[in-house]
């Protein structure tokens, strides 16, 4: 079996020079790093298996320990924490490093999978301290994702019935189709689910619930994970419609290596 391959957030951005979704991970490392000094293990570990839906491992790259979590199939987010003292003599004791896997990890651009690793550290130091999500405006939509909606609404017309069952495996999501209406839903962390809906006459629409949803995911990020899975399902659209000219906001949706080594389209940024 091959070894698994990695990549970093500068390798998918494939700017050729320092990005700034680099410097943001190195500033949520700086930020983050000391709540796991003295942590109990046990204790990050039920956080991150029964809130996160994700797993403690060690990936090779002599680190202390390694969260990995799922974002979609085949696009894997890797937080590798390591504690070396003072022996730099810096005042930094620690640090994360970043690293991705999985077959369609490079479709994936950084600014999502760098936003993504801000809400997953943000959770967990949440529940280190016991604290519940500040915003909790489930029910309306914030500027932004009404933006987003709008956006992101037109693509949804190359939607096939045939494409049920591969968009669910894509996404890890049901989907289903009643009277022109999709529907499709996914366990985006345990107990905490998200549903877009779309048909042509009331366009795109997206919720929020689940058990755990108030206690863990605040509104502000769960619209943000939201945006993610909308932005996947166009991905998905994009890809099985080559043979078409589809609207521009399909083809911004990837990360540049992709559009520079795969889709060999011009980047254009969001």
């Amino acid at each position: 079996m091959p070894k698994q391959k990695y990549w970093t957030v500068g390798q998918i951005d494939a700017t050729g020079v320092r990005g700034p979704h680099e410097k943001e991970l190195e500033d949520i490392s700086l930020a983050k790093y000391p709540l796991f000094i003295k942590i109990e293990k046990d204790k990050l570990e039920r956080i991150v298996i029964e809130d996160l839906g994700g797993k403690i491992e060690n990936i090779g790259f002599s680190e202390d320990w390694t969260i990995s979590i799922e974002m979609f199939p085949d696009v894997n987010i890797h937080m590798a924490y390591s504690y070396f003292g003072n022996e730099f003599g810096d005042d930094i004791e620690g640090e994360f490093k970043f690293y991705f896997s999985g077959k369609h990890v490079t479709w994936v651009p950084g600014e999502d999978s760098a936003t993504y690793i801000d809400i997953v550290l943000e959770f967990i130091e949440r529940k280190l301290k016991g604290e519940e999500p500040f915003e909790k405006n489930y029910t309306s939509k914030s500027e932004l994702m009404e933006k987003v909606l709008l956006q992101r609404n037109e693509p949804f017309i190359y939607l096939r019935e045939e494409d049920i069952e591969s968009l669910a495996n894509f996404l890890g999501a049901e989907v289903g189709k009643t009277d022109n209406k999709w529907r499709i839903k996914k366990e985006i962390f345990p107990k905490i689910f998200t549903e877009v809906m779309w048909d042509k006459q009331n366009g795109l629409d997206i919720k929020f619930y689940g058990e755990k949803l108030g206690a863990n995911l605040g509104s502000y990020h769960a619209e943000f994970i939201g945006i993610f899975f909308i932005n996947h399902i166009l991905r998905f659209i994009t890809i099985n419609n080559l043979d078409k000219d589809l609207p521009d906001i399909c083809y911004i949706m990837f990360s540049r290596y992709y559009t520079k080594n795969i889709g060999k389209w011009d980047h254009r940024t969001r």
